[in-house]
């Protein structure tokens, strides 16, 4: 499998590139809501930890994660989806606004409840989840709307990025018009895709999958370097796009396109790996860094790439970048983005000179 590095001088010239570039986010947007707590003692009621609070916090999920990712970096950018008239709904804008999110592609709907993700955390775990969701698609009108302000955005954006969690946004039919509309003005498109729906994604860029997305699609397990090989080639087919990442958590990812048979792999980020072997084949096996939460760090390779690609970055040198780019948020507890600094800081530790 061909493997290469980047030197720290192009990854720097990258990482000022990014600011300013202008990019289209469509997608399901959601409410992470965080309830901390302490949980010494279990319920008299039933064998669960009862949990006295102490706070909560919120940020962006879904989509709303990959955007806040992109304005962390120093993006523009412009975010199109739903919310719904309710509090979850407020507190999504009052965090598009903290981002300085342009918000003209966000529709309101009546009757529709934002979605909302509230996890109980205590002793730094988290203790259940409770979703408050509608998967239904859009209505034809607010569809039809949502369409049109895409395809003018699109007109003087440098990337398009899709992020569809299945909550009824991301139709076949809204993603064929956007993608085609990409395509005519020759704008990137990366997506990641919910491997519940078996949706081609054609004229697309790039498609992100993990590795349990990528193995439901290809109906195997990928347990093999081989597997993983395979899957990716049978991927690119089945989206109909130019390129596909299989993200493999403490194993990296690889990127695969059309023209390269074998694929490129980047290894994790590991505080074992010597100075300057990211994206080369290790001359001895080391272990990837101690991945602790990874909520959201799909969605932080999905925005790092497409805004390296944005700035004029290549895919292999984007790879590398949003590899980079995971290293740092799995080790945050939660929803997480990460600062230029940050991605700079784990570029340092692992980039040629």
């Amino acid at each position: 499998m061909d493997t290469g590095a980047i030197a720290r001088r192009r990854a720097n010239q990258i990482l000022k590139r990014m600011r300013g570039r202008r990019l289209a986010v469509l997608g399901d947007w959601m409410l992470d809501r965080y309830v901390w707590g302490t949980a010494n003692r279990i319920s008299p009621e039933a064998a669960v930890p009862v949990v006295d609070f102490m706070k909560q916090s919120e940020c962006l999920g879904g989509a709303g994660n990959v955007a806040a990712n992109l304005a962390v970096l120093g993006s523009r950018v412009e975010v199109f989806g739903f919310i719904g008239k309710d509090e979850a709904g407020g507190a999504v804008r009052a965090a598009m606004r903290e981002l300085n999110l342009n918000q003209k592609g966000i529709v309101e709907l009546a009757g529709r409840p934002t979605t909302l993700k509230t996890r109980i955390i205590a002793r730094q775990q988290q203790v259940v989840r409770v979703d408050r969701e509608v998967r239904t698609h859009l209505p034809d009108s607010s569809e039809q709307e949502l369409t049109r302000r895409l395809r003018a955005a699109i007109e003087r954006a440098h990337a398009l990025v899709i992020s569809d969690y299945d909550k009824g946004v991301v139709s076949d039919t809204l993603a064929e018009r956007v993608l085609d509309a990409a395509a005519r003005r020759k704008v990137p498109s990366f997506i990641k895709p919910k491997w519940s729906r078996l949706t081609a994604y054609r004229g697309a860029t790039v498609v992100i999958c993990n590795r349990a997305e990528a193995g439901f699609l290809v109906t195997r397990s990928l347990d093999s370097e081989q597997s993983v090989m395979e899957a990716g080639r049978a991927l690119l087919d089945h989206f109909g796009c130019g390129a596909v990442v299989i993200t493999l958590g403490a194993q990296g990812l690889n990127l695969f396109e059309r023209d390269d048979a074998k694929g490129f792999h980047v290894p994790a980020i590991s505080q074992e790996t010597p100075m300057g072997i990211i994206g080369k084949a290790p001359g001895r096996e080391v272990n990837g860094r101690q991945v602790f939460d990874v909520t959201g760090a799909g969605d932080t390779v999905l925005a790092t790439m497409a805004l390296a690609c944005a700035a004029g970055a290549s895919l292999h040198e984007a790879a590398i970048l949003g590899n980079a780019a995971a290293g740092v948020v799995v080790a945050k507890l939660g929803t997480a983005t990460l600062t230029r600094e940050e991605l700079s800081g784990a570029l340092r530790e692992v980039a040629n000179k």
